[in-house]
């Protein structure tokens, strides 16, 4: 089997499954644990129900995940401005937000850079379009491969270490999965002079061995799927039994030239309801108990809330009391520890990333490429906290730009301007102090 064929074949086989995860980030999944007469009865009602904990579960964590530098040559040294204003360019801060939401939705995502006509170029890739194989003794990308439908041909390129060969099409084609690999034509050549593929994976991973990461919505599928359901039967048991239905004996239904039954008092509501039979009676049933279905629905919302470290007031539970701040604070301390789990893993791959652009913009060796990525803090603290944090930690000798970088978040351009204005400041009052002096 060839190089092509094997990543073809791989990245189609990977679709159902990003079908369905798609669907449930959307909301759009079919409605499950119904049964086919429920849904027959039911037609085309309700068939949109959903609350969407799977997106939440990503979107509460990629925005606790903000890159905001890079530091070239260790722990130490200061974050790099000029990667960082590289990166900026590129749209790579917008980028990095949109890679990590994938690689947490889907379980991985994708970075290419090259060599473009302005330097180096950086592109978020999908994972509905990328895929890569990787060595199994290393653990290693050894090559990867896009491909996507352009005027109705398909394109595919495959990035070696050695060259990076794009593929066309000889038919037109609707479908990419379909394609038979002798229909694949190599339509552009270029070599690589990397040495190694040029593409950054960001992995969403739980163990060693998750090669192709884990959806962060995974856990949580079946569960959403139940409490739909319950919600579902919440809906329809409040249109056929919760509004009280009413009764009366010893009427005559009359019925219409066709059969159907007329109506006495019709739909006025002010139309006054009389009944001229002898013993006739009114009266009306209980209407139905809708409590059960709250607690089955509270039920599954914490199971959801506990397999994936969400506080109770991002899952809209009812509080009695309005959580303070140190309340909140400890509530989201499971969520901020897997955001900084997270920040561990995925800091290496943006760290290779980085290494791939000092290579491309400075023939370096990207293996030799000392780089260290910079996070803003994913607690949630208010500016006035994390000055008085950053302060207290001034008092024991921690330098002022990590203090910057760390602590508040500032990206390297915001550090390096703050940086250069107290020099100034510093010279100009230098200055006044020698010329009272002369």
């Amino acid at each position: 089997m060839s190089t092509l064929t094997e990543l073809h074949d791989k990245l189609t086989n990977e679709q159902p499954r990003l079908d369905k995860l798609d669907k449930y980030w959307r909301g759009e999944q079919a409605a499950a644990f119904l049964s086919p007469e429920s849904k027959k009865a039911l037609g085309d009602r309700l068939q949109s129900v959903c609350v969407n904990y799977p997106k939440l579960a990503v979107v509460s964590l990629a925005d606790r995940l903000n890159l905001t530098g890079f530091r070239i040559g260790g722990p130490e040294s200061a974050p790099d401005t000029a990667l960082w204003q590289l990166w900026r360019r590129n749209g790579m801060v917008e980028g990095s937000h949109e890679v990590i939401r994938d690689a947490l939705a889907y379980g991985r995502g994708y970075v290419i850079v090259w060599a473009g006509p302005r330097g180096v170029r950086i592109t978020v890739e999908s994972p509905r379009q990328m895929t890569v194989l990787r060595d199994p003794a290393t653990r290693e990308v050894t090559v990867g491969m896009k491909r996507w439908i352009h005027e109705g041909h398909g394109y595919c390129t495959v990035y070696g270490a050695e060259e990076i060969i794009t593929y066309k099409t000889e038919t037109k084609t609707s479908n990419i999965d379909h394609v038979a690999e002798h229909d694949w034509k190599q339509f552009q050549y270029v070599s690589n002079p990397l040495g190694v593929p040029p593409i950054g994976q960001v992995l969403n991973r739980d163990r060693l061995l998750d090669f192709d990461g884990v959806s962060e919505m995974s856990g949580i599928l079946d569960l959403t799927d139940a409490l739909n359901k319950i919600l579902l039967d919440a809906l329809v048991t409040s249109e056929d039994y919760a509004r009280p239905r009413r009764w009366a004996t010893g009427m005559e239904i009359v019925e219409d030239d066709e059969g159907n039954p007329i109506n006495p008092y019709g739909d006025d509501s002010k139309r006054v309801w009389t009944n001229e039979a002898e013993g006739g009676k009114f009266g009306q049933f209980a209407q139905a108990d809708m409590s059960g279905y709250g607690e089955m629905a509270s039920l599954f919302i914490q199971q959801i809330g506990a397999i994936k470290a969400l506080p109770a007031h991002y899952l809209g539970l009812p509080n009695d009391q309005p959580p303070g701040a140190d309340a909140i604070r400890s509530s989201e301390a499971s969520l901020v520890s897997h955001a900084r789990r997270a920040i561990s893993m995925m800091g290496g791959d943006f760290a290779w990333i980085a290494a791939l652009i000092l290579a491309v913009r400075d023939g370096v060796d990207p293996y030799e490429a000392d780089v260290e990525t910079v996070w803003a803090n994913p607690e949630t603290r208010t500016p006035a906290q994390a000055a008085d944090a950053a302060l207290k930690l001034s008092t024991i000798g921690v330098p002022l730009e990590t203090l910057l970088a760390d602590e508040l978040g500032y990206d390297p351009t915001r550090i390096k301007k703050i940086m250069d204005s107290r020099r100034a400041e510093a010279l100009e009052k230098a200055a006044t102090d020698l010329s009272s002096l002369v």
